[in-house]
């Protein structure tokens, strides 16, 4: 095998890198575990709790790697045993046309991804999350919605990798742009119609009933002017027993939605503040924020597509004896790894600057804002949050803040 370019070696350091600064955060976190917890968080987690989620961290944290260590021991390895190539030969006997083959070939590359991660989410389903009391699914409902992703990919992401290869194919040095603007519609419609078209295919989700609570939330849209519709539980109780809330849409296509696990274990004022955090988000335009920052991710992306797209130098790195529309959207997905490296921490940063602001939002708008920090608390011990992670930790894999430092931040918030 003759030397690798430098687009071979900067996506093969990156894997790596990438492996490698996952297991040391992971040392860095089981470092921190054991550390005598804080007494001001023994003070709403008993001691057997706080076993708990350090288990339950550490076994998390174990499954990961092996899962992330699997998966890059299993593309080396077909990486170097000419698993591209080996493909591209097949495909090329079926003589399904440029567009054809290459729409195979990539589509069946994903597949294999995802039957490979499979045995992993089985595990943390039925093992891991059901030792720790979390997992409510069944067999049915979990190969049910595994069937359901399946014929929405094929339905949604075919036709959209069908026109990226289109573009590619036809559209000369301007497909990037073509590529921009169809994938930046697809993240503006998933934003928009997610929740009334997709979202009710996995989950139920039922109007808010009238009652005090209902009351108790309509009261606080009003003060802070938003739209009391869109209030919906969703069933999420059906797969598990965390509690949660989120929203999710833009415009009349909004949702706020809160899981009933979350409005069987918690206080009105409690359910307020959840919503108080989640309307900071709408209030403060994260969502139009997040996806005006994903539209110019993708910006980047498709600059990066455009060039590996035709690029002689990829193609031989990875064994292929001929350049291919295919083989440059594969090669593009493993060359987006080192951009992800530098991107994934400065995203991570961006959604935690977003959590403290709603918080923020919360406290100032509340009539009673220590409930936020009441059900912040209800939340850690519920759903086993770990309170103490390494800050390296944090920067590295955190899209929410530690709900320790959340809570600290709004009773500064609070004292002002």
């Amino acid at each position: 095998m003759q030397a690798m370019s430098i687009y071979g070696l900067t996506i093969l350091a990156a894997l790596v890198a990438g492996f490698l600064l996952d297991t040391l955060m992971v040392w860095l976190n089981r470092q921190a575990m054991s550390a005598p917890p804080p007494e001001r968080v023994m003070a709403f987690i008993d001691p057997d709790t706080w076993k708990k989620t350090i288990a339950y961290a550490k076994a998390r944290a174990l499954l990961d790697i092996v899962a992330s260590g699997s998966k890059l021991i299993a593309l080396l390895i077909w990486w170097f045993a000419g698993g591209f190539p080996w493909l591209d030969r097949l495909v090329l006997s079926w003589e399904l046309g440029t567009l054809g083959s290459a729409a195979v070939y990539v589509g069946l590359l994903l597949l294999a991804f995802k039957l490979f991660s499979q045995p992993f989410k089985i595990y943390n389903t039925f093992v891991l999350e059901a030792r720790f009391g979390f997992n409510r699914a069944s067999a049915f409902t979990f190969v049910g919605d595994r069937a359901k992703g399946f014929l929405l990919s094929l339905v949604l992401g075919g036709p959209f990798l069908i026109a990226v290869l289109f573009f590619f194919h036809y559209k000369g040095q301007w497909a990037w742009l073509y590529f921009w603007i169809t994938a930046s519609a697809g993240v503006i419609f998933v934003q928009y119609l997610a929740p009334i078209l997709l979202m009710p295919l996995f989950n139920r989700f039922t109007p808010l009933a009238d009652g005090p609570l209902r009351q108790a939330m309509q009261s606080y849209l009003q003060q802070v002017g938003v739209s009391g519709d869109g209030i919906f539980t969703m069933d999420g109780s059906r797969r598990s027993g965390r509690t949660n809330a989120f929203v999710t849409g833009l415009g009349r296509w909004r949702r706020i939605v809160l899981f009933d696990t979350l409005l069987q274990r918690h206080s009105i004022p409690e359910v307020v503040a959840v919503l108080a955090h989640e309307v900071g988000h709408h209030c403060l335009g994260h969502i139009p924020r997040i996806t005006a920052v994903a539209v110019a991710h993708l910006g980047v992306m498709s600059a990066l597509l455009s060039l590996a797209m035709h690029q002689p130098a990829l193609h031989h790195d990875f064994l292929m004896e001929r350049v291919t529309l295919h083989g440059g959207v594969i090669f593009f997905i493993l060359l987006a790894v080192p951009l992800d490296l530098i991107a994934g921490p400065i995203l991570k940063a961006i959604s935690r600057h977003h959590e403290y602001a709603a918080d923020r939002f919360a406290a100032s708008t509340l009539s009673d804002p220590v409930a936020l920090v009441d059900t912040l608390k209800r939340l850690a011990k519920d759903n086993l949050t770990l309170l103490t992670p390494h800050p390296w930790h944090v920067i590295w894999h955190h899209g929410h803040p530690p709900i320790l430092w959340r809570i600290e931040a709004i009773e500064r918030e609070i004292n002002r």
